[in-house]
């Protein structure tokens, strides 16, 4: 690993902080993950507790405790992150940036917001930092590759749609017909909301038809739903498995360099910079 040599106390201190707390490959960076992962859970945990009455009422101060012991820790550790890397703006605003503030930041605001359940939602979203302590940022790209399928799926989808749309209003417009207020259509908006249940194959059960004829066409739109369901999710799947070839023959053409801090791989030929946390690598 290419880490230019510190010049005074407070580079070498910053430069030993941001192995264990960026790296993973140390003894020391893969304990602080531990502990790191341990707290999380266990301070997602108090925000559930908090959450039920009874036991908020029998233990409110303990959880009070134990929150805004997690909250100190979460701060000195997010400043630790700020004062370690060299682009501290970057991390500050980056995804996790983000998400570490939103961490230790609700138990400050309800000094001035008393009584909000807001604050106790935003708190849960600790439970995102799995994905840096997990290495879940991994499956990011999965992420990406199904969004690209969708973003290429979506004219497919959009007549489907319309396809489906159309399908509701005319059976929902006979069964307003056929079946009338008797059997609760008392509208063809309602026989519509009807329609989109069944095809669904929701179900509420608040209204159904009660004649021989509203029935049949009852037994042909929930056989009609089963395949309503299962063709969106051909069309996002043959692009999805387009997007993993394509991205296959993308992988085949970068490096197999992995980072020493890190660990990620998969960097193009020429890089000399990891693409995750910016360290030098070797070409």
């Amino acid at each position: 690993m290419l880490i230019e040599e510190p010049k005074t106390k407070i580079d070498r201190i910053r430069q030993q902080l941001y192995i264990v707390i960026y790296g993973t490959n140390t003894k020391a960076g893969k304990l602080f993950d531990i502990f790191l992962l341990i707290f999380i859970l266990l301070s997602v945990l108090a925000v559930m507790l908090e959450s039920v009455k009874e036991i908020d009422d029998n233990y409110h101060s303990i959880l009070l405790s134990a929150e805004w012991f997690f909250t100190i820790l979460f701060s000195i550790e997010y400043i630790l992150r700020i004062f370690s890397t060299k682009k501290p703006w970057k991390y500050i605003f980056s995804f996790y940036g983000i998400i570490d503030l939103l961490a230790i930041l609700p138990m400050y605001l309800s000094f001035f917001i008393t009584g909000s359940n807001l604050l106790t939602s935003v708190r849960a979203l600790r439970l995102l930092r799995l994905f840096r302590v997990l290495k879940l940022a991994n499956f990011v790209g999965e992420a990406t590759n199904l969004k690209s399928a969708l973003k290429a799926s979506r004219p497919k989808i959009i007549v489907f749609l319309f396809t489906v749309l159309i399908i509701a209003m005319v059976v929902g417009t006979l069964m307003f017909l056929i079946e009338g207020p008797e059997a609760g259509f008392t509208s063809i908006p309602r026989g519509i909301y009807w329609t989109v249940v069944t095809l669904t194959t929701v179900g509420f059960g608040d209204i159904y038809p009660i004649t021989p004829f509203g029935q049949f066409l009852a037994m042909f739109v929930m056989i009609t739903g089963y395949g309503i369901i299962a063709v969106p999710t051909g069309i996002v799947s043959a692009e999805f498995a387009k997007q993993k070839s394509a991205n296959k023959e993308d992988k085949s053409t970068k490096s197999k360099t992995v980072c020493p801090v890190c660990d990620e791989s998969g960097h193009k030929p020429d890089a000399q910079f990891c693409f995750n946390c910016g360290e030098k690598i070797k070409i």
